[in-house]
């Protein structure tokens, strides 16, 4: 699996958009592909992209009504050779050679995108899962470059871990601190009080609530939360919304986002006991649910303060 994907052809994009907005989002998918073998995803199999076509509602959707939407197709890890160990086993995920022919694709996705579909305009970045494993590690090997620092308003890394190593060994990788503060990173990971040991939490990771957009222990009440949004991730249809849904807190020992307070909800198409291979009270496939209403009302903020304070738009 040497040979590289050509991305001028569009059929290679899961989302190639008229550029009538001022800003952009490349936004990269979270694992879709869960069989055995091949361990890289077929981009060309109609199953797999239609689920990805409903991850561009489920997820992306809070980033489209103010960006166009830039999602290339990959051939991303399968889940049956992920880890599934506390802290990905104490390695490093990103040194799996089926990780990396995805992250390939991804780089070589961006450089496309940079050089004949961007036209300089400013853009975020953002993914969820292994899309965000993809964002954080071209964050760490692309971002040196200032021109990308000037573009970059936010990059929104959600479902996976940065650490504070990584704040340590790319200076130019810095956590969000507010709701407003733009070329930062928004990252954390949500579980339950209880929650089994989770693979995408690493060690020293760094978080920020997406309720109260604080880095520290303070909770955001469920009042603060305003509107929780869940799909069927793989149509894209929506399944409830709840308004008020859950509260959040940092853990700062573990860098945890810790939900303790939650509506029911009124459809067994939701169920947050059994969530497949995720232990208990590991509510990682519902990073983006939990929050969606904030989220969107978030990029939004993101976007203006990037127009006031750098952008000419």
């Amino acid at each position: 699996m040497t040979n590289s994907i050509d991305y001028s052809k569009n059929e290679n994009w899961a989302s190639l958009p008229d550029t009538n907005k001022a800003v952009d989002v490349f936004y990269v998918y979270p694992t879709v592909y869960l069989k055995p073998e091949p361990k890289n995803m077929d981009i060309g199999d109609p199953t797999l992209r239609k689920n990805v076509s409903g991850l561009l509602t489920a997820q992306a959707g809070v980033y489209s009504p103010y960006a166009n939407l830039f999602a290339p197709y990959y051939r991303q890890q399968t889940a049956a050779t992920q880890s599934m160990k506390a802290n990905n086993g104490g390695v490093s995920a990103y040194e799996d050679p089926s990780f990396k022919i995805g992250y390939r694709d991804i780089q070589q996705a961006f450089y496309y995108y940079l050089a004949h579909l961007n036209k300089g305009r400013p853009f975020i970045l953002a993914g969820h899962s292994q899309g965000s494993m993809v964002i954080i590690q071209l964050l760490r090997n692309r971002f040196e470059n200032p021109q990308l620092q000037q573009q970059l308003i936010a990059a929104y890394a959600i479902g996976y871990s940065l650490t504070k190593e990584d704040l340590a060994n790319y200076p130019w990788m810095r956590l969000a601190q507010k709701e407003d503060d733009t070329g930062v990173i928004i990252t954390y990971n949500t579980q339950g009080p209880n929650a089994g040991e989770s693979p995408v939490l690493l060690k020293n990771a760094v978080a920020i609530n997406p309720l109260n957009w604080k880095t520290d222990a303070t909770l955001a009440p469920q009042s603060a939360n305003k509107g929780a949004v869940f799909f069927n991730d793989a149509t894209g249809e929506v399944l409830q919304k709840i308004p008020n849904f859950t509260d959040a807190k940092i853990d700062t020992t573990t860098g945890a986002l810790i939900v303790c307070k939650m509506q029911p909800t009124q459809t067994d198409k939701i169920n947050l006991k059994k969530m497949g291979r995720w232990p208990s009270e590991v509510y990682h496939r519902y990073d983006y649910a939990f929050f969606y209403e904030n989220i969107k009302e978030n990029v939004e903020k993101r976007i203006k303060a990037f127009q006031k304070n750098r952008g000419k738009l």
